[in-house]
């Protein structure tokens, strides 16, 4: 008879990644499985200038997206409308569709006056330029007379 190495910690994962798998399904899907709300993906960058968001919309125009700054939190939002199509025609339906918001507390150095914005190719570009350091004033000691 042979030995059968028993891996506790595999058999947990096999059980976490069905429950996640039933989340997913659950929570992704709506009435008719059509999806109402949806959350674009966002990837935040910090540089020594600035800090930079990158929002995937795709699908969605400039008029599309409104983009407020209120009490130092950043505040996207937006709606991917569903196409004027007749639903019952759809087999299959799996690209979100509806309205999003998405808030970020901003740093204390992002000066809000330059904040910058642009879309291309489904591909929103949040540019906050960062408040420059005040440098150090020296100040030259004289001799008095």
């Amino acid at each position: 008879m042979a030995i059968v190495r028993w891996d506790p910690l595999k058999d947990l994962m096999t059980i976490q990644e069905r429950i996640n798998r039933l989340f997913d399904d659950t929570l992704s899907s709506r009435k008719g499985g059509i999806q109402n709300d949806w959350i674009p993906p966002v990837d935040v960058l910090e540089t020594d200038k600035e800090v930079l968001l990158i929002v995937e919309v795709p699908g969605l125009k400039e008029g599309d997206i409104d983009i407020q700054i209120s009490d130092n939190i950043l505040t996207i939002k937006g709606e991917r409308k569903l196409p004027d199509v007749n639903k019952e025609s759809y087999y299959r339906l799996e690209r979100p569709y509806g309205k999003f918001s998405r808030s970020f507390q901003l740093p204390e150095n992002i000066d809000v006056n330059k904040v910058k914005a642009n879309l291309k190719d489904g591909i929103l570009k949040i540019i906050l330029e960062k408040i420059e350091k005040s440098k150090p004033k020296v100040i030259e000691v004289v001799k008095e007379d």
